[in-house]
């Protein structure tokens, strides 16, 4: 017969047991709770914080345009479009610039529709696929703007412009003084080649590449390529075939200008120099000023007359203390020659990286044509000026209400966030 198996007696659980389990369990709830609250918490801050700094303004209205509005994201896209490449630096300076392209293309969309010229998403579309560009709304925006811009030049301001207009064909050249163009013309008389003589001396960088001949256009485009009117003003009454006379041109830029310097004082430790000078705008008027100068004048009597160099002090030619790399190198190089000594007067420097007003034109009158249909490179010309008078009467409307609301440190964290993306 099996034996009975011993049982082992129960083990009662005290009441006094049964409270320290229910007292330690309460504990550790109690524990959870607040560690979980803590967690949250954290989280929340975390949240909170990240919803103050980045998506809030990110999601802030910056620019409004009528009822359309931009909000700091778009923005900073925009920087970082414009900017791509660019230093942080170049980023800053393109800070108002963008809030002005911003402004731009968005009163090109809404005048646009006003002149019932639009265009629609899938031609924006199609665009940006060609170009393998993202689908985002600032592309979208960029790209629209572009093919807008280009339907109103080719469907609507097209009929502004006139398809025939009075012209000239004419050859011209830019000297820098009298003496010069009257030296050329007699070379000019005695056979030379205007072409080769023109892309060897004109000052005029568009008259230069083209070798002095500029082909045909009205008189007020011929205006605008040479950035004078003088050149059109002559060779609309004038001769064909009859070389003008040296023609003075006052406010015609060039790239070269002449110095006159004065050392005054000098400090190695660093390496400065305290400099008068004055700016001529030719070789002759240099060495008639620098003849002056020898001979007694004034100084700073000559400069207030003839100096074309705007930051030297007005009254005396005095340009302060200077380092080396502030001016040109030719600048440099007589300033900062050690063997040279104090308060001597240069020689007339030619200076090709400074710019001055004045000069000389000879033009040529090849053809003319009191009705000849305009190229189309003029016609586009022609376009985009009607095209800019209409965006200006679109600034100036007063029922275009535009509106920033950035301020200066608003601009300076969204650089800062262009430069992450």
């Amino acid at each position: 017969m099996a034996k009975k198996r011993d049982e082992k007696p129960r083990r009662e659980v005290t009441k006094r047991q049964l409270s320290h389990w229910q007292q330690q369990r309460k504990k550790q709830r109690i524990v959870l709770s607040v560690g979980t609250f803590i967690i949250a918490s954290v989280l929340v801050v975390i949240g909170v914080g990240w919803y103050v700094s980045h998506y809030q303004p990110l999601h802030q209205t910056v620019i409004k345009v009528n009822d359309v509005e931009f909000n700091m994201d778009y923005y900073i896209k925009m920087l970082r479009f414009h900017g791509k490449d660019q230093s942080v630096e170049y980023r800053y300076y393109l800070a108002d610039k963008v809030v002005q392209r911003i402004e731009q293309d968005e009163l090109i969309r809404q005048g646009a529709v006003k002149l019932g010229i639009s265009v629609s998403d899938d031609e924006v579309k199609d665009e940006l696929k060609s170009r393998e560009l993202p689908l985002s709304r600032d592309y979208r925006d960029l790209v629209g703007v572009e093919l807008l811009a280009n339907k109103l030049l080719d469907n609507y301001f097209d009929e502004e412009v006139p398809q025939f207009a009075e012209q000239r064909h004419i050859m011209a050249m830019f000297v820098e003084s009298e003496s010069q163009a009257i030296e050329v013309r007699d070379r000019l008389e005695d056979g030379e080649d205007f072409g080769e003589l023109a892309g060897e001396l004109s000052l005029d960088s568009f008259s230069r590449a083209a070798k002095g001949d500029l082909d045909w256009h009205p008189q007020d485009i011929l205006a605008d390529v040479l950035a004078t009117s003088v050149p059109g003003e002559h060779a609309f009454g004038a001769e064909v075939e009859v070389l003008s006379e040296p023609i003075y041109d006052e406010d015609k830029f060039k790239g070269v200008g002449y110095w006159l310097i004065e050392v005054l004082e000098r400090d190695e430790e660093p390496d400065e120099a305290h400099v008068q000078a004055v700016l001529l705008g030719s070789e002759e008027e240099a060495q008639q000023v620098r003849s002056r100068l020898e001979a007694g004048e004034d100084f700073a009597t000559l400069v207030e007359e003839y100096s074309q160099y705007e930051y030297s002090d007005e009254e005396t030619g005095d340009l302060g203390w200077l380092s080396p790399g502030e001016m040109s190198s030719v600048f440099d190089e007589f300033v900062f020659n050690s063997e040279l000594e104090l308060e001597t007067l240069s020689q007339p420097i030619r200076d090709d990286a400074t710019l001055t007003k004045g000069g000389y034109w000879l033009v040529r009158v090849l053809g003319e044509d009191d009705n000849r249909e305009i190229g189309e490179d003029d016609r586009d010309f022609l376009k985009a000026q009607v095209f800019n008078e209409w965006l200006s009467l679109l600034w100036d409307d007063p029922e275009n209400q535009i509106d920033s609301y950035l301020d200066s440190e608003q601009k300076t964290w969204a650089v800062e966030q262009s430069m992450k993306g």
